[in-house]
């Protein structure tokens, strides 16, 4: 059986973990004068990814 090939996209956008998919929060790009300091702080953390979006996340980076 051949190997399965990495979606390139998805390997940028998403880290594999222990037990979960890490991914980065939107929101942080731009227009920035308007959010607090703490709101910043924590859209610049990065978050699991939901457990319905796993499954499918999981066949796009196989390795």
């Amino acid at each position: 059986m051949p190997k399965v090939k990495t979606n390139r996209s998805a390997k940028k956008r998403f880290k594999k973990c222990a037990n979960s998919i890490k991914r980065k929060q939107g929101y942080h790009g731009h227009l920035l004068t308007g959010k607090t300091r703490k709101r910043k702080r924590n859209l610049a953390k990065m978050v699991t990814v939901s457990k319905a979006d796993k499954k499918r996340i999981k066949k796009l980076i196989p390795y």
